[in-house]
This record gives structure tokens, sequence and C-alpha cells, in this order.
């Protein structure tokens, strides 16, 4: 049988498959829904140092190919996710990642630095790039403060491997993945959503409460395959640094173009809210998929996308 598992900056998981944050809860809300054990890992829903109620409804509407979000990282706070979440997450059958958002240094730097002695916890991924909170890209689109942020983070983090989660709203995602990378990161994330909004025609007035939100689904996944494969190109290739791929993940063939363009593992997002066993389909179909082109290690598809003005590859 084909070998799926691939390693991101030590940590090795037995398949690339994700899930994105924000999409399935804090542990178990999709236990009923899928196999938690066939997944890679499991990524939390933002957790920020303080309590947050998030954005007035209505927070999430359907387009097409897609949807809007503005949730605005409600979350239950530092405290009550160390009280109340931890031990449910540490009996997770898979490895789970904490995504934590903030508003300050000191933010990132508290929630991070209690995340580093967590048992049940196997990394951290950080937020710097949600677009549907007030100053939710300040840190995201400014290279010159990520990669401050990222060093004052991975400073606190010395026990975990740290990933940050890359904004697409930036004028240059290399500049942005490269501040990332001299911070300390030690593996990217790619890409966060796009903002966006939808109109009531009737109305005459938003569908979001909070005017605009995050788009994300099968509609963005285009653009974020290109994104996914200018970083890889332009810095993670020669750094080393791995690369989560997200954006519109549905089906195993969309899982293998990230992975062709430069993406050692995938997160699954809004495909969850179709299909919770999409992750398991994926690895299903990675499985025929390999076994069908005789490629026995899905790692040796990483990045072998090959580009007009490429060097021949050698045969797998």
């Amino acid at each position: 049988m084909p070998d799926l598992s691939t390693t991101l900056a030590g940590l090795k998981l037995a398949n690339p498959t994700l899930t994105c944050s924000g999409t399935c809860g804090y542990a178990k809300e999709y236990a009923d829904f899928m196999d938690l054990s066939q997944l890679g890992a499991f990524v939390t829903k933002s957790i920020t140092r303080e309590e947050r109620p998030g954005n007035e409804p209505t927070r999430i509407v359907e387009t097409r190919a897609g949807m809007l979000n503005a949730i605005g990282l409600a979350n239950v706070g530092l405290k009550r996710f160390l009280n109340e979440k931890m031990p449910v997450i540490r009996t997770m059958p898979c490895p789970v990642i904490a995504n934590v958002a903030g508003y300050s240094y000191e933010d990132y730097v508290e929630t991070c630095a209690a995340m580093n002695g967590l048992d049940g916890i196997v990394g951290v991924e950080l937020n710097v790039s949600c677009p549907n909170v007030k100053d939710g890209l300040t840190f995201g689109t400014d290279p010159v403060r990520l990669k401050d942020l990222t060093r004052q983070v991975k400073n606190v983090l010395p026990d975990k491997p740290l990933i940050v989660k890359l904004s697409p709203n930036v004028e240059d995602i290399i500049a942005t993945a490269r501040a990332a990378i001299e911070g300390g990161a030690d593996m990217l994330s790619l890409v966060n959503t796009f903002t966006a909004m939808a109109v009531d025609i009737w109305k005459r007035k938003p569908r979001l409460a909070n005017v605009t939100g995050g788009l994300s689904g099968p509609a963005i996944k285009p653009i974020a395959l290109h994104l996914v494969s200018r970083v890889y190109r332009g810095i993670a290739r020669s750094t080393g640094t791995p690369i989560i791929g997200m954006g519109g993940v549905q089906f195993w063939q969309d899982a293998v173009e990230f992975i062709l363009a430069g993406a050692s593992a995938v997160s699954i997002g809004t495909a969850l809210f179709v299909d919770p066993a999409t992750p398991n389909k994926v690895c299903t179909g990675l499985e025929e998929y390999l076994a069908k082109i005789g490629v026995e290690q899905l790692s040796d598809l990483v990045g072998t996308l090959e580009l007009p003005g490429d060097k021949p590859k050698a045969a797998l």
C-alpha cells in the first residue's frame, strides 16, 4: 500500500490531511461524522488570550462555489481553553495543532507560551491573517511586524513547531513568507480566506452584519494553488520550509494539485460543511492515485509540478 505519511519540520503525520482552523470546533465536535483517527492532524478553532463573543449575526453566507464567514474569532479564551478543552483534546486519536490569534504582541506571546508545555498539543499555527476582525490583518500584511511577531512567539515556543498562516490579501506573498521564515517559522500554511462581500439586492444592504468576511471554498482554489506554487518556488523550497496548502480542497484531485505545486500537506475546511468525511475520502483517493501511477511515497510528489522553463526532472 502506498505511504501517505509526511514529515513537517520534524512532526510526522500518518497522512497529509488536516482540518482548517475554525471549521470543526476544538476537538471532537465532528466525531460522529468523520473518523478522527484517520486525520493527519486536527487544527483547533482560533484561541485568543481573552474570551471573544465574535461579530454580530448574520455571520455566515453561502456563495456560489463557496462561503463567506465573519465569525470574528469567537472563542472561549485561553483560560477556559486550558480548563475545559484540553482534557478532551488529550483524548483525541490524532495529533492536535492549536491555532492562536491575537491583537498585540503580548496577546500572541502569552497564549503561545501557554501552549509550549502542553501535552496533547503537537504544534501551534499562528493566525495573523483573519480578514473579518478589526485590525485582523495588521501583522499578516506587514513583513516587518510579521517577522518580529514570529521571532517573539518562537522565543516562547521552543519545544513545538510553529506554523505561520499567511494572508492572500497582500501585494507580495513571498515577502510575508520570507518574513515569517526569517522570524523563525518552522512551516507555513496558506492561504487564509480572501476579503469579500455579498449584497442583499432586496434590502440593498450587505448580507453580512460585518459588511465583509472571508471567502473560502472551491471558488478560491485556483488562486490559492497559484500562491502556494509562488511561495514554494520563491522561498520555501530553498529554505526547506514545509507548506500546508489550503483553499478549496474538496476532492483528492485537489490535494494532488497542491502537493505537486509544493505543499507537503493540505488543510480541508469549507468542504467539511458539505461532507465531514472529506479528509477520509481524500486519503482513499490519494492511495488509489499513487498505486495507479506507480509511486510508493506521496512525499516524492511534493513540488514536482513542471512549469515552462524548468529543467526536465528524472522519472519517479
